[in-house]
């Protein structure tokens, strides 16, 4: 069940539990299916966070957060519009998803970094077969030499 109002609802994204405060919600009249409910009412959703002031987040979590979504930043605000349910309220659930789910995957950490290492004498041995086989095959369809 959706509880009445979203906007008193901290967010929670992966570490990270951003205050309800930091969180700006915007309505607005949205595009598309509706019929005659759609004149009357803001079912849009806008969720915007300041994420170079955001409290919530430590230096390390906001370098990343303003490293990673650079492209999706506006003045160092990030916002997710929703429009895609005829209700306010469900537009406003994906919206703190979307949010919370972009804002987790910004402040992760980095993955390991990648060793390289040198293929196995067995894994050489395969490559090479794998080769020579391909090659029997492809010489196979040729024509057989004129005498």
């Amino acid at each position: 069940m959706v509880g009445r109002d979203e906007t008193t609802k901290a967010l929670v994204a992966g570490p990270v539990t951003v205050p309800a405060d930091e969180l700006r919600w915007r309505f607005s009249r949205s595009s598309g299916p509706g019929g005659r409910h759609v004149d009357t009412s803001d079912t849009r959703v806008s969720l915007s966070l300041d994420v170079v002031a955001c409290r919530a987040l430590g230096a390390t979590h906001r370098a990343r957060a303003v490293e990673r979504l650079r492209g999706r930043l506006v003045g160092g605000v990030l916002t997710v519009s929703v429009q895609s349910h005829r209700s306010q309220t469900r537009n406003r659930l994906e919206a703190r998803e979307r949010l919370a789910r972009l804002l987790a995957e910004a402040i992760a950490p980095p993955p390991p970094e990648r060793r390289s290492r040198k293929p196995s004498k067995r894994a050489q041995r395969r490559r090479v077969e794998a080769k020579r086989r391909r090659g029997e095959i492809k010489r196979s369809r040729s024509r057989p030499p004129v005498d």
